[in-house]
Order: structure tokens, then sequence, then C-alpha cells
């Protein structure tokens, strides 16, 4: 007699529930990046659209930033943490190899003994952090779970690289995910292309510090081809964008808002246009005074639109994320 495994029991939807976020008390102008490079304030923002970024300082760890946006998120879910069943975070800037990060948030949250991971997938690591949720919601592993991208960039910032020195900030921004009783996360659109993998990647590996003297070796930080991650960005991923809202059954004119990885704002208005967005849908431009914090961007800009009313609880939106690898996700939610 062949044994039959029981089938899983979940939830028939998903939904984000909650949202948290968390800026670096320290405020980074242009005027003091433009310390360590040749450049100006009016060629930084006429490049990106970045005027100010955050830094966090010694105790703004990744683990108390994360902690400080995940407890935002369960506040505003109207959850306890002991409620929790799964944590995710995504960074690439949790420089401590083993054990994953988000053990030790789960632990200072409060939640008990949750599943608890990291994953690694850059600027587009919000979204397959979601995607995971929403499987682990609608199996039935978990009932809520709370997923949460990080980042520390400016410990891997080279302030001396004309190119990427005025980029980077740090943050962290979280939601909840938890039963639905109708569709609220639409199919996710994701994939890489890894023969693009050296346009943006870290200087050196770690070993090198095995094989070398750490004092002749300089620290690795982020490198990235300007102009061909901006090709890539505005040519293909506006086409994952409209395979998302075509997978979701949803028009441009249905949107409320539209949430992009808070990479660069040229980026941001060419997606616009390509997409035929109207002038009725909210978009999100927070890389102006957070810069970009690669998995935390797209959280951190959805924690603020609601907060400012600039988009409301019910709201439909598209999310896209995009970033080294070079990978890419994007779905359409709506807005807890």
């Amino acid at each position: 007699m062949t044994a039959k495994i029981k089938p899983s029991k979940g939830a028939p939807y998903a939904r984000i529930l909650g949202v948290g976020g968390y800026r670096p008390t320290r405020v980074v102008p242009n005027e003091e990046i433009l310390k360590h490079i040749d450049s100006s304030d009016e060629w930084i923002r006429s490049r990106s659209g970045i005027a100010t970024r955050h830094w966090a300082g010694p105790d703004e760890t990744v683990a108390a930033m994360s902690v400080e946006a995940g407890g935002k998120a369960i506040a505003d879910a109207g959850l306890t943490p002991e409620q929790i069943g799964a944590v995710i975070v995504s960074t690439v800037s949790h420089l401590k190899q083993t054990p994953a990060v988000a053990t030790e948030i789960a632990h200072l949250l409060g939640t008990g003994k949750p599943a608890a991971f990291d994953i690694s997938a850059g600027c587009a690591g919000f979204g397959y952090g979601l995607t995971l949720a929403k499987g682990m919601i609608t199996d039935g592993t978990a009932e809520h779970v709370l997923v949460i991208g990080v980042e520390r960039l400016s410990d891997l910032t080279d302030l001396e690289d004309r190119a990427t020195a005025f980029l980077f900030g740090d943050g962290a921004g979280a939601v909840v995910v938890g039963p639905s009783k109708e569709p609220a996360i639409g199919p996710t659109v994701w994939g890489s292309e890894g023969d693009k993998s050296d346009t943006i990647t870290q200087t050196l590996p770690w070993d090198v510090y095995r094989e070398q003297d750490a004092a002749d070796v300089r620290y690795p930080a982020l490198r990235q081809e300007g102009q061909a991650v901006f090709r890539w960005a505005v040519y293909e991923m506006a086409k994952v964008a409209q395979q998302a809202l075509d997978e979701a059954g949803i028009s441009a004119d249905e949107l409320d808002a539209f949430i992009p990885h808070q990479a660069n704002m040229r980026i941001i208005d060419s997606m616009i246009k390509t997409l035929k967005l109207p002038e009725h849908v909210t978009v999100a431009r927070d890389v102006e005074t957070t810069g970009n914090t690669s998995a935390a961007s797209i959280p951190l800009a959805m924690e603020r639109l609601l907060a400012t009313g600039q988009a409301k609880s019910g709201d439909t939106a598209l999310v896209i994320g995009f970033g080294a690898g070079l990978v890419y996700a994007a779905t359409v939610v709506t807005l807890p």
C-alpha cells in the first residue's frame, strides 16, 4: 500500500496586513559627499534625483534597524510578535556570514520560535521575500510572515568612487503578510540575467583577506556600470512591470500607485513614460531624500506614501525591484 502525504491547508490568498519603516537619525546631504569626489550638487541631482540620504550610526545595526521597522509593521497589522510564524530578511549588507540575522531579529522582537532566514537578492530582495511569504501563507506553513528589507550600504560605499559615492543609503522597511479571503498579492514576475552579473558587484571577495595582508587590501565596496544598468532598467524592467500588470489582470488605468525600487529618479521617470501611467497614479519618489537602500527601498517608499496620505489603505499598487545579479521581481498588491 502506497502511503499518501496529507495535503497542506493554507489560506486561499495572502495580503499585506501592515507596514513599517526605519530611517537612521543621521541625514547626509550631497554637500558632505562632495568633500570626497569632484562633482556638484547639481550634477548629483540631475543624474540621480538624490538630495540626501540616511547613514546609520554605530548602534543602528542591521538587526537594530530591522527590529524597529518590524515592530512597527507588526503593530500596524494589529498583531503581537507571538503571532509571527516566519521572519524573512533580505539584505546584502549583514557582514556576518552566519548565523542568519533573521534569527537574532526574531528573538529581539519576541516572536518565539518562528522559521527565520536571510535571502540575498539585491534590490529585488523585497519582492523575492514577499513571494516566499505569500507561498507560506497559502501553503499553510505560517499564518503570518514578517518580511524585512534592510541595508547598511554605507559600510560598502567607496566615498572616492565618483560613480557610486552619492547613491547609497541605509534603512529598513518591513511588511507583515497574512491570510486573505480575496486576491491581494498578484502573481510575481521574477527572474535573473546572470550574464550581466558583473554590472553590479562587490569589488573584492572576502577570501582576499586570507590570501593577502589586510593592510594591503582596500576594503570591499559596491561597484556598478552605471550606463549598462540604466539601459537595462529602463528598457527591460518596464517590460517586466507591464507583464506583472497583465498577469494580475490590472490595467495601468486601474492603478492607484506605482512603487518601483528607488534606484534613480531618471529610471523612475522613464518607466512611467514607457508604461504610460495616467496622471492620477501616485508615484513613489523616496529616492530624493533616502537614496538607494536596495532591499529596503520598496517597503520604505510604501510606508512613506501611506504615512503622508499620498496613498491609502486598499489602493492597488504596482511594485518592482531590480538590481545586482541581475535579478528582478514585480507584482501588483493591495496596500495595507
